[in-house]
């Protein structure tokens, strides 16, 4: 991801900074150590693959504008139950993908919604999970729930009833 991306995330889309500080906050990153490569093509310092966030989790502004040095033994010593703004992956983890288990008490339900939605809308569940998958790559935020949501929707599902399987 670029850096001008990855401003843009922070300033425009979740709102954490103003594009000043999203600016500076980037080039920290990069000083620090956090953030590694080119401008042109950062990546975190760390994987991202078994980090999963809270819906509604936002980061202290003052710890983006002015973070701490990277420490990479202190990270891998550590599982981290939430993920910087700085190290949003190009796919969100899903339970299927990495075999651990999300604290998002919806994701629970994920399975028997795939199911549900495989035998309302006659479509093999195989090809739920695929869009969802799909859904996750091109949503980059979105959980596995919601995309399978959003294909529920999709397939004119009463959505009703799977709002309310989700709420509980």
């Amino acid at each position: 991801m670029s850096d001008l991306d990855l401003e843009r995330i922070l300033s425009f889309d979740m709102e954490w900074l103003s594009p000043e500080e999203a600016e500076l906050s980037v080039s920290k990153l990069i000083d620090r150590g956090w953030l590694l490569g080119e401008r042109n093509n950062l990546a975190p310092a760390f994987a991202t693959q078994d980090i999963t966030t809270p819906i509604g989790w936002f980061p202290r502004p003052a710890r983006l504008i002015n973070p701490t040095e990277y420490n990479r033994l202190a990270t891998e010593d550590k599982k981290p139950i939430v993920e910087s703004s700085a190290s949003v992956s190009k796919t969100a983890p899903t339970v299927q993908q990495t075999g651990t288990t999300s604290f998002d008490p919806r994701e629970k339900l994920a399975g028997r919604l795939a199911k549900y939605i495989a035998r309302s809308a006659k479509i093999p569940p195989e090809e739920i999970q695929r869009r969802a998958q799909r859904k996750q790559q091109a949503l980059n935020y979105a959980s596995n729930w919601l995309c399978l949501a959003l294909i529920a929707r999709e397939q004119n599902l009463q959505m009703e009833e799977i709002v309310a399987a989700l709420s509980s």
